[in-house]
């Protein structure tokens, strides 16, 4: 989901609550906080030698166990979102939330629907994976050894 389509739908309904589904079925607890607005420029060379750049947002949500009567609703949380327009090179980058668990993990948002008093947003798992498959020869389960300029795996 892109951060314009999420404020666009923040905005829409501003006393409904957010509610975050893990890729497990959990919900983040109610009573987290919006803490980041983020904006991550991954530059890298994949295995096959070409440089990529990504780019996204990031929503750190943070739960604090002592404030358990806290609840985030969707005005406020647009209103945290129009702040981060300051560090967003651009309004339409895919947005990921961070959560802590049991480690830090960063979900993209696939999914929206509307559920009683709550915007239910669907979160997913992102994977690694090879980006130079046509020159490693992964397809074919052959990471045979390259010339040295064509090296990867």
């Amino acid at each position: 989901m892109k951060l314009s389509e999420l404020k666009s739908i923040l905005e829409s309904q501003p006393d409904k609550f957010p509610r975050f589904i893990l890729p497990d079925g959990d919900q983040v607890p109610a009573n987290f906080h919006l803490t980041e607005v983020g904006h991550v420029a991954k530059n890298f060379i994949d295995c096959g030698g070409t440089i990529r750049k990504t780019e996204s947002s990031v929503l750190q949500l943070w739960v604090n166990d002592g404030d358990a009567d806290h609840r985030l609703n969707a005005g406020k949380m647009a209103t945290i979102l129009a702040l981060g327009e300051r560090v967003l090179p651009q309004y339409d980058l895919e947005v990921e939330v961070e959560y802590d668990n049991y480690a830090i993990s960063q979900f993209p948002i696939t999914g929206f629907e509307t559920s009683g008093d709550h915007l239910d947003f669907t979160l997913t798992t992102k994977h690694t994976d090879c980006l130079a498959k046509e020159k490693c020869g992964v397809g074919d389960n052959s990471c045979a050894p390259q010339p040295a300029a064509a090296a990867c795996c």
